[in-house]
């Protein structure tokens, strides 16, 4: 019976207002501090960039995942089942992810107008750092999946299963501490994407947005938005393979 009383208590305590506070501040701090410390001792290729963004955010779903112990909770809390799915369920999952994937890349370019109205037209990207994935099908082959993982998992686990259930707990999970939830993490997902630039940040904003109504609106199934983003980072990288290699690179 005591056991029973305590956990009551672990889990109460857990999900107090400063607590939840506290979970968020160091869940996004872990991966500050690897960033930091990342982007100043390896290279900032491709390869070594992504080693540092797979560790960030291996460290956060590290800390969700004792967050969610700590309560006696699992994944599905968050909206990440890993039982076996229905027929039914996987097509409608299917189905519904390309649903969102036009909602995103909309909610993308509405933020690149958005964007360049407020920092004018940006100059041509520089992507040099990504030519030794031109044309090269085992790097490409070798980099998907490192993306699909800290990118399309770690991000929707972070930014849409973790901080909206989180925000909108504090404020009783109304409609209200919802929609309040889905603005914040839109705006933390946007701000994760500070190296892309001012248009950048805009951007990511606005599609995070778009991802977190979604993750609303399909029952808050995490597989949909890591489906789509899985369609988005891939679109991402096969324009980089596609592309020409620079004469003389």
């Amino acid at each position: 019976m005591s056991n029973v009383l305590n956990e009551t208590v672990d889990q109460t305590s857990s999900d107090r207002p400063v607590a939840v506070v506290l979970e968020i501040g160091l869940v996004v701090a872990s991966a500050a501090m690897i960033l930091w410390v990342g982007t100043r001792w390896v290279s900032s290729g491709p390869i070594g960039g992504q080693m540092v963004i797979w560790v960030a955010y291996v460290a956060m779903v590290a800390l969700i995942w004792a967050g969610l112990r700590r309560r006696g909770q699992g994944w599905s809390d968050l909206g990440l089942s890993f039982g076996k799915p229905s027929g039914v369920a996987v097509r409608r999952a299917a189905w519904q992810s390309v649903v969102v994937l036009v909602g995103a890349v909309a909610a993308f370019a509405i933020g690149s107008v958005i964007g360049a109205n407020l920092f004018g037209l940006p100059e041509q990207a520089d992507l040099s750092r990504y030519n030794p994935l031109r044309g090269n099908l085992p790097l490409l082959l070798a980099a998907l999946p490192a993306v699909w993982l800290a990118s399309s998992v770690g991000e929707e686990i972070v930014f849409r299963g973790f901080l909206i259930h989180r925000i909108a707990g504090i404020g009783g999970d109304t409609r209200a501490a919802r929609r309040l939830a889905v603005v914040v993490s839109a705006v933390l997902f946007g701000l994760a994407h500070y190296a892309w630039g001012p248009i950048g940040i805009v951007q990511t904003t606005c599609m995070g947005l778009a991802l977190g109504v979604a993750f609303l609106l399909v029952g808050k199934n995490l597989w949909v938005t890591i489906l789509t983003h899985v369609y988005m980072d891939t679109m991402l990288l096969v324009p980089l393979y596609l592309a020409p290699v620079p004469s003389g690179g």
